[in-house]
């Protein structure tokens, strides 16, 4: 799995946490790490972005950029608004076929869902990971209507015939109620494929030193982790 493609199934579901524990479980277990972030928007050319936070709490990855747009909206929307090019999908997967001849795993964080246009054509990011022929990590959140959302992205990938790697919980509450206990065992069902991890909410805000101890401890074996589905299944139900 060289290149691993991170998808959200809307925005603030903790996809940037979400790649920082993958690159840092990744990184304890010696492998070189990457990561690319195919357009970011809202954020001021001098401010720190999504990359720099993987940075900040994963540790020693490359950085890569490829745009940034001032204003928080899809990276379509804000590219022509701002009189800027857009990111297509074809410099996407060159940017990420390059990083992978360098690295032993490349993580390409998209910015909201995987529907969301990147160019005037409706370029996603679905079509950066067929053209890399790369797997999709769906990060989702942990309540009431995450089914829906994550079943429709994982109905829209198979439909593409792309590889969904498995499902990660974005931030799983310390109290979590009853919708969220169910959905432990029903993410698995709508979406077809592994519940690879659960992170617990406020997992950002660690010092970065607590973060990449216990990310491995958030994520399956397949992300380089000792996080165990059905045992976390059965302590939630319980």
């Amino acid at each position: 799995m060289p290149v691993l493609v991170i998808t959200g199934t809307g925005t603030e579901v903790g996809k940037t946490v979400t790649t920082a524990a993958v690159a840092a479980a990744a990184l304890a277990a010696g492998r070189t790490v990457a990561v690319l972030k195919a357009a970011q928007t809202g954020v001021r050319p001098d401010e720190a972005g999504d990359v720099e936070e993987v940075a900040r709490l994963a540790g020693a990855v490359t950085k890569a950029e490829l745009a940034r747009f001032p204003e928080p909206l899809a990276p379509a929307t804000a590219a022509r608004r701002a009189a800027l090019q857009p990111v297509r999908p074809a410099r996407i997967a060159e940017a990420a076929a390059k990083l992978a001849t360098e690295h032993d795993l490349v993580l390409v964080e998209g910015a909201g869902g995987l529907l969301v246009r990147f160019d005037e054509a409706g370029g996603t990011l679905a079509d950066a990971a067929e053209l890399l022929r790369a797997p999709v990590l769906v990060v989702a959140s942990a309540g009431l209507g995450t089914l829906n959302t994550t079943e429709l992205t994982a109905r829209e990938l198979r439909r593409r015939r792309l590889d969904l790697a498995g499902v990660v919980i974005g931030s799983w509450p310390d109290s979590p109620d009853l919708a969220s206990r169910c959905n432990v065992a029903d993410l698995p069902e709508v979406s077809g494929a592994p519940l690879l991890g659960a992170l617990p909410a406020g997992a950002g805000r660690l010092a970065a030193a607590d973060f990449r101890a216990a990310a491995p401890s958030w994520l399956a074996p397949r992300l380089d982790g000792t996080w165990d589905a059905e045992a976390f299944g059965v302590r939630e139900a319980a």
